[in-house]
Parts: C-alpha cells; structure tokens; sequence
C-alpha cells in the first residue's frame, strides 16, 4: 500500500448545504497494513449498522473540515489529534442523506480504540490485501430515484460487509494505493427496489 498516490492526488471538492468530514485510517498490524471501519450502532437514525470511517457533521465551532474530522474522530474511537499523521484527501462525496463528506486518509497507531457505544457498536480493522481480494469484492447496478443508474461496491471481509457511501471511499483509496482495480463488469444489475445483499 503506498499512501504517496493519495498525496499526490487532487480532490475534487463538491458543494452541498450540510458539510461533513471523516478519516480513513490505515494502521499497520503484523507489518500487515489494514484499514479501520466503525460499524454504526443500530439504533442510529442514518445507516444504522453499516461500515463507516469515523467522523461526521462539521459544527460551528470547527476551524475546517480536518478539524471536523479530527473532533468526530476523538468522539467515537478516542483517536487522538497527536496520534493522527494525514497523508491526502479523497474526492467528496455525496451521500443520499445530502451529505457532502471530506474522506481525509491518514495513519494512525494499531491500539485498542474506545467506541462511543451511543453511536458506535465495533470498531474493525480489516486487512488491505483481504479487501483487495477480488473473490471478497462484488457490485451491482441499479437505479437510483434521485441519482439515476449508479454503481454499488460490496467488500465481505472476516464477517463484515463495507457498502455505500463509505465502499465508494473504499474503491478510490484502494485505486489510489495498490494495484487493485474495479473490475470493468458488474455481478448483476437489479431493480430499483431489489433487496440489498447485506
């Protein structure tokens, strides 16, 4: 994995009126590098139990959108400001809950981290070259009534499935810092209204 391509790369920056802000942190573990999710508490009312970099809603009293991510990070992990060494940015996203989300990817130390449990129920560490496996990776295309045709990434890795917006993250970082590459085909395109595979 070389964070060098995320340095090198240039976001692309999109406007929205709610303005959020996450962390995509790599740890090495083993020598082994991995990627840190937080899995959502069920009770949450946006994407409850999905896999997400911790983060969220940009506040007042936020300097910029690192230190969003920053505050947002210490909240729910216990990540620490001094701990974090920023490596780049990924291209915002918008999500469908109209988000427009900051992924900031850094290095961080492979700890034992404390979830908030108000809004995080795990905190899973998942290994780069299991997401990068192609036989763990799967997509689909539907069509979306706001967004039109789009393209879903799935990851299945030791019991955990990373979709959504957060896959999307997930596919640029992997494409910006190893060889691996969204296959061209897609597993099967479905209905607007099919069930999704997680």
């Amino acid at each position: 994995m070389d964070l060098a391509g995320v340095t090198r790369h240039e976001p692309v920056t999109v406007e929205a009126g709610r303005r959020a802000a996450v962390i995509a942190p790599v740890l090495y573990r083993d020598e082994r590098p991995h990627i840190l999710f937080t899995k959502r508490a069920d009770h949450l009312g946006e994407h409850p139990g999905q896999m997400s970099f911790p983060g969220g809603g940009r506040e007042p009293a936020d300097t910029d959108l690192q230190a969003t991510a920053l505050r947002e990070s210490n909240e729910e992990i216990g990540l620490r400001p001094e701990e974090v060494s920023f490596h780049g940015q990924l291209d915002d996203i918008l999500t469908v809950t109209d988000y427009a989300v900051t992924p900031f990817v850094a290095t961080i130390p492979d700890r034992e981290y404390d979830p908030d449990h108000r809004e995080v129920a795990e905190i899973a560490a998942l290994a780069v070259d299991e997401l990068t496996d192609r036989s763990n990776y799967e997509s689909e295309l539907r069509d979306h009534p706001k967004y039109g045709e789009i393209r879903l990434h799935f990851f299945h890795v030791d019991g955990y499935t990373v979709w959504g917006a957060t896959g999307r993250m997930l596919v640029q970082l992997l494409e910006l810092t190893t060889e691996w590459e969204v296959p061209p085909e897609v597993d099967r395109v479905v209905d607007p209204d099919a069930d999704y595979p997680v």
